[in-house]
Order: C-alpha cells, then structure tokens, then sequence
C-alpha cells in the first residue's frame, strides 16, 4: 500500500489521526494543506515527512500561474519556507516527487530483505512506535523487517508498545499488523521490562528518525527499550534508511523536540491530570550506539565494525 500519491494535481494520503477507527483519505492541493496535515501529524514518520515535503514543492509548480521562471521560483521558495510555475517546470518538479517517493520505497524494499536475515522462524520481536508503511512511503522500516520476513513464511510473532502519548504503536502499528494479517499483541509501555523477563521476545527492531555518529535518535522510550534488551542478552536491531544519517554530527549537537503538554495531561478531550500540572514531555531520545546490534539500511547491516568506519568517514 502507498502511503502517499501523486493523483492529477493533488497529493493523495491517509490522515493518520483517523486510524484505527477509520481510514480517511486527505486529497491535497497546495503547500499549506500539506504543512496543515504534518502540523496536526496527520502525516508523520521521517522518510514520509520528507516525500511530503517534496510533493507540497510539486503542488506549487504544478498550481502556479507564474509566467516566469524568477517567479516561479519565488513561489518555490515561498513553499519551501512554508514547509522548510512556467508549466514546463511543474512537470519536472512533479516528476522528482514521484522519484523520491519511489526511491523511499525501493529503499524500504531492500531494508526489510536485509533485515529479515536477522530473524529467525518463530521468533517474536518487539518493536516501539510506528516504523511501519504509514511512517514511509511504502512497506516501512522496522515494519519492512518484520513483512519481509513473515513474507517469507516465517512464523514470526510481534509485540507492539502503546507509545505514549501520541500512541502510535497502539493505534498505528496494530492496524498495520493486523492488516497484513501478521500476529501482534499490544502492551503498555511500561511492560517491556517484564516481557523481557518473563522471555516473551528475542528481538526488538525498532526505527530512526535520525542517526548521529554516536547515537540513533528515534521516539520517546526508544534508549529504555535499548538498555533494557542489553540487560536481557536480547538483540536490538535499528532498521532505517540512510537519508536518516547525519553522522556529521553528535548527540551533543541536538535539540530534542518538546511537544504540548495536553499531549500527556488530556487523552483526547479527556483530562487525565490536574490543571496546571509541570510536564516534561520530549518527543525523541537518544540511544548511544553502545547499546545497539546493527543498524539495518539500504545498503545492508551494519555492524559495530562498520558503524566505526562511518564515524571516522562521515
């Protein structure tokens, strides 16, 4: 399934808040629908977010009624700091949309076939977050590890945290699963220790949203399930595409994102906390590469080894 499509002057894609009660189809047309959407994440997951990006970019081109090529320019650079027209040159601005997103996929492909030599028959991973199709373009990250190797006949089992607050996992990566008809069990987040332990899971691949030279930045709960894998002798496996690499930079070098504070006081219009309680509520962590296995991209796995090579090869 396609996350996101180019479809006669409008960019086609599933409202992610909807799931799993509903699946809605937003129909976009033009840059400011579309930095609506990531704003209300509607649209989410890095290499999604990335496509998205580049079809608001298309949208402009194709829309404009510019004359000339300064200004269609201007409008491309005024769509871009929105997200950050001859005709002649919307039909190439639309194509490197469609090219990128086939490329996100392609890419997703070729993760979940390396990755799934990693997992073994009646294996049951567990996996944090949605690092599935609906974060991609197509097929997913830690997800494509996962379908590529249920595809492949595998009976292969998968345990999905919740991922408070925004509840991804719980909402998304079930759906997903279930969809695909690949067996999925949810549990909290705070039971992933106790699974650990009771030896309910042998693997955890999880995704990334960005990977420095010395850590893999990916959503809130990601460092615990990474240190509580080490405690347990269980393999923690990153799957994820090497657009995410900045190994340029170090963990000391980002900022980690703080979202709204209703996001953890209010499920829904439901007020779950006292008024004007402090909350802490970062949206990623950093996992320092210590703690992980491999690292599972386009190009292959990667091993402690390799990723040594990366950092002094940036």
């Amino acid at each position: 399934m396609r996350t996101i499509e180019w479809q006669d002057g409008k960019v086609v894609t599933i409202d992610q808040t909807k799931l799993p009660r509903k699946t809605v189809f937003l129909e976009m047309e033009n840059c400011n629908e579309i930095a609506e959407a990531i704003q209300t994440m509607k649209i989410r997951g890095a290499p999604l977010l990335g496509a998205a990006a580049a079809f608001a970019l298309a949208l402009a081109a194709y829309h404009s009624k510019a004359k000339a090529k300064k200004e269609l320019i201007a409008e491309l650079e005024n769509a871009a700091r929105t997200i950050r027209k001859t005709r002649q040159l919307a039909v190439l601005v639309v194509e490197e949309a469609k090219k990128i997103a086939d490329e996100d996929a392609a890419a997703n492909r070729l993760i979940g076939m390396h990755g799934s030599k990693l997992i073994s028959d009646g294996d049951v991973i567990l996996t944090h977050c949605n690092a599935g199709a609906l974060a991609t373009v197509e097929y997913g990250t830690a997800l494509g590890v996962i379908r590529a190797s249920f595809e492949q006949g595998k009976k292969i089992k998968v345990i999905a945290t919740e991922t408070r607050p925004k509840l991804q996992g719980a909402r998304l990566t079930v759906y997903e699963l279930q969809r695909d008809k690949i067996p999925v069990t949810l549990i909290t987040d705070n039971m992933a220790g106790y699974v650990m332990y009771k030896r309910m899971v042998n693997k955890v691949v999880v995704g990334a949203d960005r990977i420095v030279k010395d850590a893999v930045i990916n959503k809130i709960g990601t460092y615990t399930l990474a240190v509580l894998a080490r405690m347990h002798g269980i393999p923690f496996y990153v799957a994820a595409p090497k657009s995410t690499f900045d190994l340029a930079h170090s963990s000391a070098e980002i900022t980690i994102e703080e979202r709204k504070p209703e996001e953890i006081t209010r499920i829904g219009r439901e007020q779950i906390a006292p008024e004007k309680a402090k909350v802490f509520n970062p949206a990623f962590d950093m996992t320092p590469l210590k703690y992980v296995s491999a690292i599972i991209c386009e190009d292959g796995i990667l091993y402690k080894e390799d990723l040594a090579k990366f950092k002094a090869n940036p």
